[in-house]
């Protein structure tokens, strides 16, 4: 009876651990019986089969990476490009899964980077050099995408998540051209700020040098004015004191004339005493 125990015993147990298996929380299985899918195992906890007939296969559900080897593609002008990119995706679909790739992640990650390839390599034979390296990066990861996205969901039970270029890396010859390119552009549109900056220099100094004419004038004119007014006013002074006394005015002027004739001791006039002007040095007056 021991003997029978001592058998029995281990054979239980045995069975027991071929008639359980776990599924984790990050994972989905699939039992299967004699190769054939039973069913579809996505809830966590422990699970039952059959010893000997159901077999499972688990599948990480979690998102997956997949980073692909640099690849050289060719732009518009025929230029090559080294182009590094990844691709984010999950298990969506587990039958189709199984189906198409065989149960195998490895698999998965080969088809899905020829795809990526495929398509990344169709976006870049339809773009310059500038266009990929500056301004429409973000539209060809949005197209790969969407093309990838497709193809995994149709054909693999794959969800795309993203798609991403990490780096794109021109050859030498290409970095040489691109830099010429770049540089005779800052030069044109150095050279243009230049002739913008010269034609406004220009403008502003005519503006500056019309408001300048146009503040002389003004000035003279005012000052013309204002002299005119400061002639007529001494005028009217010089009339008035004339007329006041006469005699005393016009020997003042008198005065004042002498004072301006003989204020430089080296002149030499030569006048008839009998003129007018000295009248006011004749006795008899």
């Amino acid at each position: 009876m021991k003997k029978i125990i001592i058998v029995l015993v281990p054979l239980i147990a045995i069975l027991l651990s071929s008639s359980l298996y776990t599924v984790n929380e990050t994972q989905v299985a699939i039992k299967l019986r004699l190769g054939e899918i039973v069913s579809i195992v996505e809830t966590p906890g422990l699970k039952f089969k059959t010893p000997f007939v159901n077999n499972v296969v688990f599948f990480d559900n979690r998102i997956q990476t997949l980073d692909s080897a640099s690849e050289s593609f060719l732009t518009v002008e025929k230029k090559n490009v080294m182009v590094d990119s990844y691709v984010k995706w999950r298990i969506v679909d587990t039958e189709k899964f199984y189906i198409s790739t065989g149960g195998t992640m490895a698999s998965a990650n080969i088809r899905l980077a020829q795809n990526n390839q495929d398509a990344l390599r169709s976006e870049f034979s339809k773009r310059t050099i500038k266009e990929v390296v500056s301004d429409q990066r973000e539209a060809i990861m949005a197209s790969v995408k969407s093309k990838l996205k497709s193809i995994a969901e149709g054909e693999y039970g794959i969800e795309v998540i993203d798609v991403r270029i990490k780096r794109i890396e021109l050859s030498q010859e290409v970095r040489n051209s691109v830099y010429r390119r770049m540089e005779t552009e800052r030069k044109g549109l150095a050279n243009k700020y230049r002739s913008e900056g010269a034609e406004e220099a220009e403008r502003i100094q005519a503006l500056a040098d019309k408001e300048r004419t146009i503040i002389l004038a003004n000035a003279y004119r005012d000052s013309e004015k204002i002299r005119g007014e400061g002639d007529a006013i001494s005028a009217s002074n010089y009339a008035k004191a004339y007329s006041q006394d006469a005699e005393f005015y016009s020997f003042y002027r008198a005065l004042e004339s002498y004072k301006k004739s003989f204020s430089d001791q080296g002149d030499v006039l030569v006048l008839n005493p009998d003129t007018e002007f000295f009248r006011h040095f004749n006795p008899s007056d």
